[in-house]
């Protein structure tokens, strides 16, 4: 299954969560690496959104907030440098839309 095209990106999700360097799950340092900050901050939605074209998603947990997915695959870098990654969906309960909840490196085993 494909996340959907319209698909909700939360601006505040990218400018005040992903780019801002944190005490704890700091992520902005690991996007830096492929040239995303908070300079660029469309970049990075718009590598997001083509990683949900090429790679499925799967179902992963449901709550009474929706159901989960994750998308695994590379986040094409600003500056060239790709980053493995797994991002996180989530579609609503309440409306059946999905929308981003989050991104973290993909641990290799």
């Amino acid at each position: 299954m494909k996340i959907p095209e319209d698909a909700i990106i939360p601006d505040d999700k990218i400018i005040r969560y992903l780019l801002v360097q944190k005490a704890r799950n700091d992520k902005s340092k690991f996007l830096a690496k492929a040239g995303f900050t908070t300079e660029n901050p469309e970049a990075l939605k718009v590598a997001i959104q083509s990683l949900t074209k090429i790679s499925e998603a799967i179902e992963d947990r449901t709550n009474e907030y929706g159901t989960f997915y994750q998308v695994v695959g590379e986040l094409v870098g600003a500056n060239g440098v790709n980053l493995s990654v797994v991002t996180i969906w989530l579609q609503r309960q309440v409306d059946k839309k999905f929308q981003f909840v989050t991104l973290k490196p993909l641990k290799e085993n």
